[in-house]
């Protein structure tokens, strides 16, 4: 049972380290985006797309539309008020990291726990 308890803990350990990761990376990548002007293009392009015929089926096209609109007002309105983001990618990555950590003593914790369940449980072993 111990095994397994620790088993768990390594694989949801690096299942966590890998989504940090993937998090600091996609930040940096955002707000390099948004202070090169890149993503204020990126969502002009993807407000203009037409919705698909499949998804007017299920969505209103208005609805839809209005949100395109709403997502790209709000580009361009982070455009305009964070002119110099590309200083808080350093503080959003360590943010990410701290985050990291505090999960990871929090499910180091779990596992000893449940670690000292599971040796109290089980008993003394016979000789």
């Amino acid at each position: 049972m111990k095994t397994l308890i620790w088993a768990a803990f390594a694989l949801l350990a690096l299942i966590w380290t890998g989504l940090a990761a993937l998090s600091a990376g996609l930040a940096q990548w955002l707000i390099g985006a948004m202070a090169s002007g890149e993503a204020t293009q990126m969502a002009t392009t993807v407000g203009q797309w037409p919705v698909p015929a499949w998804a007017a089926l299920w969505i209103d096209p208005a609805w839809l539309q209005g949100l395109q609109l709403m997502w790209l007002d709000l580009v361009q309105w982070l455009s305009q008020v964070l002119p110099s983001i590309d200083g808080l990618g350093g503080f959003v990555t360590a943010l990410v990291w701290i985050g990291w950590g505090i999960g990871l003593v929090t499910l180091l914790v779990l596992c000893g726990g449940l670690h000292w369940l599971a040796s109290r449980v089980s008993g003394p072993r016979p000789a």
